[in-house]
């Protein structure tokens, strides 16, 4: 009686510790499976993708250029203009380097003069870049051209194609939906195509100035070899002998032009030396082709070469102004070569 008992209680509790068993099993996969359907809700929130900073007027120069000294500035805007990195690339380019000079040496009359010249190729990029879809190089252009004049006439039309463009962009591509693979390799597309159409730029610029300068130099020779011819004239005719017994004529109305010779100077007040030039140890000369009219005044000036390019033109223009000679028979023009030495 006492075993069958005991064999009925051991029944009993196999029965419960199978039944405890597969319970446990149960809820082991219940748990499971519970993780497995929250795992897809957590991997479907994206994190929030970082945002590069949007390049404005403020922050088109970076702090590594605009950490340089005025002589390092002057020096790498040379470099960068001579090797054809007119606008790019970033942090390494003459608008960059004139765009700093100019802030922190604003009578320095070559960054201004040299901005001159660069904005309108800078302008073309940013076009260009626009039309190849290269936003953040069109960005990265239209901000400098802003640091360098934010009143320019094309400013505001650039910004407009560039926010038009990126618009007819984001909506292509949500109709494309574009593949990431497929992104990526139009990126490295763009990529190419823009270095290579801003070096092809940069070397087209660059010819163009260098044609520029040689015809300016062709036509200050022609102008040299006119005004010799002049003065040699001018020297045949107060040579000659004079007729003789020629009945004298009224003199004509038109004003008589006179000769260099003729001119004799009462002030000739020397240039001011640019103060980033005498600081610099620069030194170099200018010459300058001036009128003088009758009364012995200069009535125009005008640089025809200069070294270095840029540095002196506009002292050695403003003192030349200022000198006075005696009076002559008719307005007389001629050419002074003036020197600047900052040893005296």
């Amino acid at each position: 009686m006492i075993v069958a008992n005991y064999d009925r209680r051991s029944s009993r509790l196999c029965v419960v510790k199978q039944v405890s068993v597969v319970l446990a099993l149960g809820c082991a996969l219940a748990a499971c499976g519970k993780k497995e359907d929250a795992a897809p809700a957590t991997d479907a929130t994206p994190a929030p993708a970082a945002t590069a900073p949007a390049v404005t007027a403020q922050n088109a120069v970076s702090a590594k250029v605009s950490a340089l000294t005025v002589d390092q500035l002057r020096e790498a805007a040379r470099k960068a203009y001579v090797e054809n990195r007119l606008y790019a690339p970033a942090e390494d380019n003459a608008v960059e380097y004139y765009l700093a000079l100019r802030e922190k040496a604003p009578a320095d009359a070559v960054a201004s003069s040299a901005l001159t010249d660069l904005l309108p190729m800078t302008v073309i990029a940013t076009e260009q870049s626009v039309g190849r879809e290269d936003f953040a190089e069109a960005q990265r252009l239209a901000a400098l051209i802003e640091r360098a004049d934010a009143q320019h006439p094309a400013l505001a039309r650039l910004k407009a194609s560039i926010t038009a463009a990126q618009d007819g962009v984001t909506k292509r591509a949500e109709q494309e939906k574009l593949t990431a693979e497929e992104q990526a390799k139009k990126q490295a597309e763009l990529e190419k195509t823009r270095l290579d159409q801003q070096k092809q730029q940069q070397q087209q610029a660059a010819q163009q100035l260098a044609t520029q300068q040689a015809a300016e130099r062709q036509a200050a020779t022609q102008r040299a070899a006119e005004q010799k011819a002049a003065e040699q004239r001018a020297a045949e005719q107060r040579s000659a002998p004079e007729p003789a017994a020629a009945p004298e004529r009224p003199a004509p109305a038109a004003a008589a032009t006179g000769s260099p010779s003729d001119l004799r100077a009462v002030s000739t007040p020397a240039p001011r030396y640019p103060p980033e030039a005498l600081r610099a140890g620069t030194s170099g000369e200018v010459q300058v082709e001036f009128t003088v009219g009758t009364d012995g005044s200069v009535t125009a000036a005008r640089v025809v070469r200069s070294n270095p390019a840029r540095v002196f033109d506009r002292e050695a223009v403003n003192a030349v102004r200022k000198w006075r000679f005696q009076p002559v028979p008719g307005p007389v023009t001629t050419r002074r070569t003036i020197g600047f030495n900052p040893g005296g």
